[in-house]
């Protein structure tokens, strides 16, 4: 996940450069993440400012979506789906597995930096549960050994 490292003037170019969007929001919200892999409280005020709404509402979108990031991801995301279909065919342990090797939880990034581990509900591969999408790319069928090769992929050891 190589994204450029914040920047407050970058950050305000994509704002200005879009608030003039319908519903501009979240286009500006998703460009800051596209940019710099999150969205950094330091773009709530310019972006209530530039859509004259106020830092509330920009929060409260933000921490609405579980899309948008509020802390820089680690250099690698892996998703784990977590709704009914992957849920029956064993995600649950799966997630345990993972949590385990990473030594972190959903929601968190392991204390190297290598992965941000996030719960996703629906990647749209029900017929190949359990799911997980790692750096945005879909895997269907995930066993702990899948996991795990996927894992020494995305530390750099194939």
């Amino acid at each position: 996940m190589d994204k450029t490292a914040w920047n407050p003037d970058r950050a305000l170019s994509i704002i200005e450069g879009l608030s003039n969007l319908p519903g501009a929001l979240l286009p500006i919200l998703h460009a800051l993440q596209d940019e710099f892999g999150y969205v950094d409280s330091a773009s709530i005020t310019p972006i209530a400012k530039a859509l004259n709404i106020s830092k509330a509402e920009v929060h409260g979108v933000i921490s609405f979506y579980h899309d948008f990031r509020r802390t820089p991801p680690g250099h690698h995301v892996l998703r784990i789906c977590r709704a009914e279909a992957c849920q029956s065919m064993g995600c649950d342990a799966l997630i345990g597995h993972v949590e385990g090797r990473l030594k972190t939880k959903l929601g968190e990034t392991s204390a190297d930096g290598r992965f941000t581990l996030e719960p996703v509900y629906c990647l749209g591969n029900c017929a190949l549960s359990p799911a997980v999408m790692l750096d945005g790319e879909l895997y269907g069928r995930v066993s702990a050994k899948i996991a795990d090769a996927l894992l020494r992929v995305g530390r750099g050891s194939a």
